[in-house]
């Protein structure tokens, strides 16, 4: 009776330990998602590869809609179907799914997102944007549903700053936005070879381990 009281004993002390690193693990974790100036970091996988982009904290609206569209798979299988060399790549239009190419650029939700053109964000390359309409149909210059394009150069996009809603950055695989941006198109900007984002998956942030879990491991390895 009295060894399986010490052995109730033990594994309760083990449970209390394993629940308090969890703790501090997820404490840790919080703070790195509180430091870091994203509000959401997403792989967008496409037929070229991968681009990683995050999403700034300042620009809620666009962040928020991102997440929603993401979470209802909404990008599955849309086309880039607007490459301009020197300039950007747009997606985002469901209508290339399984619509006339005459249509292409036209489809999105039925709602704008609202502007949020923080001076802070330019057209830098990589910057990733939200599509819109122009100020004569926009004056309020909302951002399309779900359309968005990736900068290709700075100075090629400069006069947009200032006008269009920059809610992100290309974090990993620049090359891959380089690779698309140099494909041949035809008279109306779209590539004559296809390219699909896949899928687009939100990436959750590695956090380093807490430093009593580096320092309590390095007294385990010591200590063997």
């Amino acid at each position: 009776m009295k060894t399986l009281r010490i052995l109730l004993a033990a594994a309760l002390v083990i449970l209390a330990a394993a629940a308090c690193k969890n703790k501090l693990k997820q404490a840790h974790a919080a703070e790195v998602a509180e430091e870091s100036p994203y509000a959401g970091i997403y792989d967008i996988e496409t037929t070229l590869g991968t681009i990683r982009i995050g999403l700034y904290k300042d620009t809620p609206y666009h962040a928020d809609n991102f997440a929603k569209l993401v979470h209802e798979e909404y990008y599955n299988d849309v086309l880039f179907h607007r490459v301009i060399a020197g300039f950007m790549i747009q997606t985002g239009d469901p209508n290339t799914r399984d619509t006339l190419v005459e249509l292409y650029g036209q489809g999105g939700p039925d709602y704008t997102v609202p502007a949020e053109i923080v001076p802070a964000h330019r057209h830098i390359k990589g910057a990733v944007a939200a599509a819109r309409l122009g100020d004569y149909a926009n004056p309020m210059r909302e951002s399309s549903g779900s359309q968005f394009y990736i900068v290709l150069d700075e100075n090629g996009c400069r006069h947009l700053d200032g006008a269009y809603s920059v809610f992100g950055e290309t974090i990993e695989g620049i090359e891959v936005v380089e690779r698309i941006g140099a494909l041949p198109t035809d008279p109306y900007d779209r590539p004559l070879s296809p390219v699909k984002i896949l899928r687009v998956k939100k990436v959750e942030p590695v956090a380093e381990e807490p430093e009593e879990e580096k320092n309590e491991k390095s007294d385990n390895i010591a200590e063997e």
